[in-house]
């Protein structure tokens, strides 16, 4: 009976996994209720954009041009985006699994997510991911953004491992599929204690 090939690569989602979402519309609505904003119409010209700004082909300056400061405002630029910046938090369990992980079965990381330059510079510094995470393929880096496959195949290329060797853990279910598709063993990450015991059950055992 064949074995399945070790796991040697942990690819992850960082907004839902690692850290809260960085500016979703749960965000965006607390953003329009302090800085009193239309959350409609904000949101109509969000998402006529925001994919841009995702995709790094338009920076956070343009991306609020075009989404808040299409008029004169009562606040600064400076305080929006120093908002913005504050509404992020850890998981720090998840964050203290990937490490203990990673230490002891010596596995390369990827983060592999959507997000705008900005935002992932501010992230990653902020909550010092780049400590135990190797390789950043993010939207905004490479210039496309999931659900296209060819983001986790970037990611494939510049960890130079095999798919089989692989495990992705992601909060969305139609990315996980996609990460399958192409052959990678894939979790769907609901809670800390579930993704804890679907890694174990892979043989990435997470000792007390």
């Amino acid at each position: 009976m064949k074995t399945a090939p070790s796991i040697t690569t942990l690819f992850l989602d960082v907004g839902g996994v690692l850290l809260t979402n960085g500016w979703d519309r749960s965000i965006r609505k607390r953003a329009a209720e302090n800085f009193r904003l239309d959350l409609a119409e904000m949101e109509d010209r969000h998402n006529l954009v925001f994919y841009r700004f995702e995709e790094g082909r338009l920076s956070l300056d343009e991306y609020l041009n075009w989404a808040v400061f299409y008029r004169e405002r009562p606040f600064s630029r400076e305080a929006f985006k120093e908002f913005m910046f504050a509404q992020s938090e850890s998981y720090p369990d998840m964050i203290e699994l990937i490490r203990s992980l990673r230490a002891r079965y010596r596995l390369k990381v990827a983060v592999v997510s959507n997000e705008g330059r900005e935002l992932t510079i501010q992230r990653i510094q902020k909550f010092r991911l780049a400590a135990f995470v190797d390789f950043f393929v993010s939207s905004c880096f490479v210039h496309y953004r999931k659900p296209d496959a060819d983001l986790y195949r970037t990611a494939l290329d510049l960890t130079q491992v095999p798919p089989a060797e692989v495990v992705y853990v992601e909060d969305r279910p139609m990315f996980v599929e996609v990460a399958q598709s192409l052959g990678i063993r894939s979790i769907h990450h609901v809670s800390y204690e579930s993704t804890r015991k679907a890694l174990a059950a892979l043989g990435l055992i997470l000792t007390q």
